[in-house]
């Protein structure tokens, strides 16, 4: 990520020429999408480690399924879909269970609000959201950044989806008690 982008590379170029096995072509790539796929997986990993190994991984299976992107739609979307599945799959070789709950006990959990995350800036953010547990952290990238639907998420991570639907409200709750208490904590270092 040291050297500049160059971004006068259609992106038409760069897949042919990453196809083809041209190194330079693959650095480009590598260059242009290494950030934002880097804060994708920082955003699903448990910490910066992780994310680099799940980096180097999806963009291994980024150069060996190239062939397969059709240009319907954007190609950073095919590429952060890759990602995506690239964290799922790291997410399910852990091992994570997510508990199961009932729908008796999903319909006692109320929906944190999380209106405070809007006072931190976005590496707070990713920080508290690395914080955690992984199924929490899982439900809710996939729901709120990702965008997907429960029924998506519960095939998806092989749970219900009144599981999905109770992680991802737990992890608000636990969320919304981290950001405040963050929140709090800054303020406490600045009227110091």
């Amino acid at each position: 990520m040291d050297q500049q982008s160059n971004h006068n590379i259609p992106e038409s170029d760069l897949i042919k020429g990453c196809i083809e096995g041209d190194r330079r072509m693959q650095e480009e790539l590598y260059r242009r999408f290494s950030p934002k796929m880097y804060a994708v997986c920082l955003r699903y990993a448990g910490n910066s480690d992780d994310a680099r190994d799940l980096l180097q991984e999806g963009f291994i299976k980024v150069y060996k399924n190239l062939h397969r992107f059709r240009a319907e739609g954007s190609f950073e979307g095919w590429i952060r879909r890759v990602f995506v599945n690239t964290s799922i799959e790291y997410f399910r070789k852990k091992s994570i269970q997510l508990s199961s709950v009932s729908d008796k006990e999903e319909n006692t959990i109320e929906d944190a609000d999380i209106s405070a995350i809007d006072a931190l800036a976005e590496k707070d953010i990713i920080n508290i959201i690395q914080e955690l547990s992984p199924g929490y952290r899982a439900v809710f990238n996939l729901y709120v950044v990702e965008g997907y639907s429960h029924k998506e998420i519960s095939e998806m991570l092989g749970i219900s989806e009144g599981t999905s639907k109770s992680q991802l409200a737990r992890a608000k709750s636990v969320l919304q008690k981290k950001i405040s208490q963050y929140l709090s904590d800054t303020k406490k270092s600045y009227t110091r």
